[in-house]
């Protein structure tokens, strides 16, 4: 069985943590690579939009498997040179490929979301919840610190004070404290949430795709670089889509008064 699987909707993909029998839990040997590869695949088809990213059953993701941790166990077995290998070669890898999905990616929140599963969630452009999601960083709470990343990512989705509070408490909180703090965008009762998460996509697929992946490359530069960086990098990205027949498509479909229908040409 997959842990990634990968189905595909017109321009849409549908990614999906597949371990319901353990709430999506993350982090087994060999973790990294099968997601690695997952996302390797999405990313060669260059006509896939946009992704939609979810977990199978009732849990997004709880995290790492902690019965593994008390074990010492898998991931987490041998001395500390062994483990932080298995978290840059194993955890980091998955961490690394979903975030390096290049077309937008929308988290679907279906359930719990805990620990390496937060961060999951936050490897993505944009998040939506279900009713029943909860949220939280309980790292602090197995004495052990955000391994994934989450340290990077989790600030540059709720900011430093919010980021703060989650991880220095380990509070768990539900789906609509999630949306107060800007950790998601909406919340949607959980029958209608894959029905929401579709709608969104077909909507961000609708756009050019070489022009969505640009996008979504400015943006994320964008957390990091400098104005004078993005300003160069944005100078020498439209001058390429200038170049495209979508961009063509695109004018003389306003012009026309008219839907565009891109190509990714």
């Amino acid at each position: 069985m997959s842990l990634l699987t990968f189905e595909r909707r017109g321009a849409i993909a549908l990614l999906t943590l597949n371990r319901p029998e353990a709430m999506n839990a993350l982090g087994a040997p060999g973790d990294g690579d099968a997601i690695a590869a997952a996302c390797a695949e999405v990313n060669a088809d260059r006509s896939i939009r946009c992704a939609i990213l979810t977990g199978a059953g009732r849990a997004f993701s709880a995290g790492g498997d902690v019965k593994a941790m008390r074990d010492r166990a898998g991931a987490f077995s041998g001395g500390p040179v062994e483990v932080r290998e298995g978290y840059r070669t194993n955890i980091h890898r998955l961490a690394r490929a979903l975030y390096g999905l290049e077309m937008p990616v929308i988290a679907a929140v279906n359930g719990a979301a805990i620990g390496l599963g937060c961060d999951v969630a936050c490897l993505a452009d944009i998040r939506i919840a279900a009713d029943t999601a909860k949220f939280g960083v309980t790292f602090l709470k197995l004495g052990i610190i955000p391994g994934d990343g989450g340290a990077w990512l989790l600030p540059r989705s709720i900011g430093m004070s919010r980021a703060s509070e989650l991880l220095f408490t380990g509070d768990v909180v539900d789906a609509k404290t999630a949306a107060e703090w800007g950790l998601v965008s909406r919340v949607v009762p959980a029958d209608t949430l894959m029905d929401e998460a579709w709608a969104l996509a077909e909507r961000i697929a609708a756009q050019p795709p070489q022009a969505l992946r640009l996008a979504k490359t400015l943006l994320r530069q964008g957390q990091t670089a400098s104005y004078d960086t993005i300003m160069e990098m944005s100078a020498t990205a439209q001058a390429i889509m200038h170049m495209t027949e979508d961009h063509v498509e695109g004018v003389n479909a306003l012009l026309e008064k008219r839907a565009p229908d891109f190509k990714g040409r």
